[in-house]
């Protein structure tokens, strides 16, 4: 099981006509304490707040959905996307969240028309109900990351990323459970350096990197609501093996550092899983090379305001 380019592309036609073309920046190093300028990809500004949507539109689209509708597993964001998806496309969907998942991410579910079901402390529990459910009424699962339509679909961002930059040498990529670096990588191919960047706390691309497989690893940290997968998916480990040009860990300090940053020079709220990738730009686990031009995916925007203070003297 893997996905090529010409799987991407197909994805990107596809989906072009539901999903935003979501818009580019430049963060000038000297304003937020980076190496260098970086040009930052704004995906927290897609429908349902995250990169997510465009691989739920690519497997709903590429499927006959039965009567009985589709069915995901989520911490939040992707269940958010299969449930936009499901109701632009005037179809049913079930989305079964960790009773963990942040509330603000299954209230945005619901908006979009699905039913939640909250079910144990992980990811892994409730994509096992998932499954299950899905055996009994005949729904078409979508995975979160490890389906090829998902991961053709999560790579159209980086369709969208080379139109906008054509000169941008490095692409730094949140890797949760893989399903975004692997369409990144299955782009570009060769032509560019894609790095996956993940917490030190949600290992699971470094793990199967060390391993040379796929492997369990614990999973927390402030990010784990959407990069909290146990295990990097097989279709990522065939991509990454092949095209990724390496990958690093970043801390849960960094990781807020990077929150502060895009917000207090951009005013962009990202939260902690979208903002991982430029967190390894801020903490040196990545430096760029002299003359580098480095992309940075911003791939997700789905907390609540309100919860959180960017500084102690500026809240949001």
């Amino acid at each position: 099981m893997t996905v090529s380019r010409r799987d991407v592309e197909a994805a990107a036609r596809r989906i072009a006509p539901f999903v935003r073309r979501t818009p580019v920046v430049v963060l000038e190093g000297d304003r937020g304490g980076l190496p260098r300028d970086v040009v930052l990809k704004l995906e927290g500004m897609q429908h349902s707040g995250s990169f997510k949507v465009r691989g739920a539109f690519n497997a709903l689209l590429s499927s006959a959905v039965p009567a009985a509708g589709v069915i995901a597993a989520s911490g939040g964001n992707h269940g958010a996307a299969v449930a936009r998806a499901a109701s632009a496309l005037g179809t049913r969907a079930e989305v079964f969240v960790p009773a963990t998942a942040p509330a603000a991410k299954q209230e945005r579910i619901r908006r979009y028309g699905a039913t939640v079901t909250a079910v144990g402390a992980t990811y892994a529990e409730a994509l096992a109900a998932s499954v299950e459910r899905g055996d009994r009424t005949g729904a078409l699962r979508v995975h979160a990351y490890d389906q090829p339509e998902v991961v053709a679909g999560q790579g159209t961002v980086a369709v969208e990323l080379a139109q906008q930059c054509p000169d941008l040498d490095t692409v730094l990529v949140a890797v949760g459970g893989g399903g975004l670096v692997a369409g990144c990588a299955a782009w570009y191919t060769d032509s560019l350096a894609v790095v996956g960047v993940e917490p030190e706390a949600a290992p699971t691309l470094h793990a199967a990197r060390a391993a040379g497989e796929p492997v369990d690893v614990e999973v927390g940290g402030i990010a784990a609501d959407a990069l909290g997968a146990r295990r990097l998916g097989t279709i990522a480990h065939e991509v990454t093996s092949r095209y990724l040009a390496g990958s690093v860990l970043v801390p849960d300090d960094a990781i807020r550092q990077a929150q502060r940053v895009l917000w207090e020079e951009l005013r962009v709220l990202a939260e902690p899983g979208g903002a991982t990738a430029l967190a390894a730009l801020l903490c040196g686990a990545y430096v760029p090379g002299p003359g580098s031009r480095v992309g940075v995916l911003v791939c997700g925007a789905n907390l609540d305001p309100a919860s959180w203070t960017v500084l102690p003297e500026t809240g949001v």
